[in-house]
């Protein structure tokens, strides 16, 4: 009764996606209105996020079972969306009940997993780690089609597209692919990591990279915190994320407020391990400016109910922490193209290592024959790479041209508590919920 309940509602209150290039002067507002369900706004933010879409401000209210989102969006240039095609794709993916709209000419959407074999690798991290991967993946004829790794708190995961060299297609022989396992995990286990090591192979279907990647760190427990020797590594303590948890008895919400260094895919991050942990955002506001953004979230259990206790508490700020930084561009951002071949990932990761270059994240991607590979890196130590290394390896790698990005490692100073700060606290303070409305800020 339920769920024919709920497909009344939807009939008679069918989604609805406005998006308007009028009303903001500086960005593209789209407004959803939808039935609300668990998991809607991740939903939402993953569309956007996917087509590399920047969210500058997002104002969020679900309460009373509706669901109603405004968000102001740039591409990666800064620019407004113009594109018409673009415009309808967005429109009709989010306005989809089922999800399935096609990709809009092969740059948006997953690949299915019988293209490939998806591998997902999870463990403590050291230099030269994702080189040894390399190393056993071209030697089993494995051709790495696409990869996203992520270091953080000393772990590593790792989930990697592979295919047959000889096919092209996806590995299925059982035998092989226990070989694979086997091999990976003796990588994995290089440190008697017999705890947290862990290769496995992603269930048949579409997986969302980014979406496992932050789920395996989790599992991974990275937002614990481990003491390890610094190296003479120098400390940046002003760009770590600042997180405060409170409550707001007057309408039994637990209030997360964040601070941090502005970056792309930032808002999906966090409402994923929010989504992922069992919590629910009723309200909220995100706001970015130069270089900082702010976020503001009112969230209950999944159960219904508000952070009972100070641990809980605690756990949320560690992984809310994680996730902010999990992502963040550590290290020196250098660029590979070049023309794709078996074991091409395993030659440039070697002489990385050999270079005592530690990769802190890297995106590997293989397209129409074309290698685009983008590596984070710093020393051993973790401090900024010397140029002169980086000449030297140029010379060293004559398959591709290999480019230096940026440095990703500036001092931003957290700016002044202003008027933003607790803007939905005062909207609290003063409006009752039947009463309560987000206005769109242009």
């Amino acid at each position: 009764m339920d769920d024919e309940f709920a497909k009344l509602i939807r009939r008679i209150n069918p989604p609805r996606v406005v998006i308007d290039n009028d009303s903001c002067e500086d960005a593209t507002v789209i407004q959803v209105d939808r039935i609300n369900k668990h998991g809607i706004l991740l939903e939402v933010v993953q569309v956007l996020t996917d087509l590399n879409l920047v969210i500058k401000k997002a104002y969020i209210s679900s309460d009373g079972g509706w669901f109603m989102d405004v968000f102001n969006v740039v591409d990666c240039e800064g620019k407004k969306i113009t594109d018409g095609e673009l415009i309808s794709y967005i429109q009709k993916k989010l306005e989809s009940d089922d999800g399935f709209v096609p990709s809009l000419k092969g740059m948006v959407g997953l690949v299915p997993s019988e293209e490939h074999t998806s591998i997902e690798l999870a463990g403590t991290d050291r230099p030269g780690l994702l080189s040894e991967v390399c190393a056993v993946l071209a030697n089993l004829d494995c051709n790495v089609v696409n990869a996203e790794i992520w270091t953080h708190n000393a772990r590593a995961a790792a989930v990697v597209h592979v295919t047959d060299n000889t096919t092209g297609c996806a590995i299925k022989d059982p035998k092989r692919l226990a070989l694979i396992k086997e091999l990976l995990c003796n990588v994995l286990k290089g440190n008697n990591d017999l705890k947290t090591a862990k290769m496995s192979l992603s269930p048949p279907g579409v997986t969302h990279r980014e979406r496992r990647l932050h789920q395996i760190m989790f599992d991974n427990r990275d937002y614990e915190k481990i003491e390890e020797s610094e190296g003479g590594r120098v400390q940046n303590n002003s760009c770590k994320p600042h997180v405060i948890v409170s409550d707001c008895n007057e309408k039994h919400y637990t209030v997360i407020t964040m601070r941090s260094k502005d970056r792309p895919k930032l808002l999906f991050d966090i409402v994923c391990t929010l989504t992922d942990m069992q919590y629910v955002v009723f309200h909220g506001v995100v706001h970015t400016g130069r270089m900082e953004a702010y976020q503001e979230f009112y969230i209950r259990h999944i159960d219904g109910v508000p952070m009972r206790s100070e641990a809980e508490r605690e756990r949320v700020m560690q992984c809310l922490e994680a996730a902010i930084e999990r992502r963040g561009s550590e290290g020196l951002e250098l660029e590979l193209c070049a023309e794709d071949r078996i074991g091409l990932l395993s030659d440039i990761t070697r002489v990385f290592r050999e270079n005592s270059l530690c990769i802190k994240r890297a995106e590997i991607s293989t397209k129409g024959g074309k290698a685009k590979d983008t590596f984070y890196v710093t020393d051993v130590t973790g401090n900024p790479v010397d140029p002169k290394i980086v000449d030297s390896i140029r010379r060293q790698i004559q398959q591709g041209i290999l480019q230096v990005k940026l440095n990703s490692n500036p001092i931003t100073k957290p700016q002044e508590e202003n008027t933003i700060s607790f803007l939905l606290g005062n909207f609290f303070k003063c409006r009752t919920l039947p009463n309560f409305l987000i206005k769109s800020y242009s």
